[in-house]
């Protein structure tokens, strides 16, 4: 049997921006991935602290130190910016692995640096 287990999460990352005109998606500074273990194309769920919205995307890469946490697409109609959102992946895995399985959890600053 396989279960789906918290991987990876940004906890607490501030909007910086929402871009309606283009195509969906989720844009995160890498450092926040690389610091997250998150990748490019990876599914994320994303839970809006400000107004209570929970959605699916996917991560693009953005520019390595910049804070850039900026919603795409149809999601940008789901946040503000300035929203504070807590970033979640999971991973499917064996039940007796996922018993011992340690998830990365990121808390970043303010400015959404490490």
């Amino acid at each position: 049997m396989t279960i789906e287990v918290l991987k990876s999460k940004l906890h607490c990352v501030t909007v910086t921006e929402a871009n309606l005109n283009y195509m969906g998606s989720i844009t995160i500074d890498e450092d926040l991935m690389d610091a997250a273990n998150l990748i490019a194309g990876e599914k994320v769920q994303v839970l809006d602290n400000n107004n209570g919205e929970r959605f699916e995307t996917y991560i693009i890469k953005g520019e390595r130190g910049s804070g850039c946490i900026c919603l795409n697409g149809a999601a940008a109609r789901r946040v503000q910016v300035g929203d504070v959102v807590i970033i979640i992946s999971y991973a499917a895995m064996d039940f007796e692995e996922a018993k011992t399985f340690k998830p990365t959890v990121v808390f970043p600053k303010a400015g959404n640096k490490l």
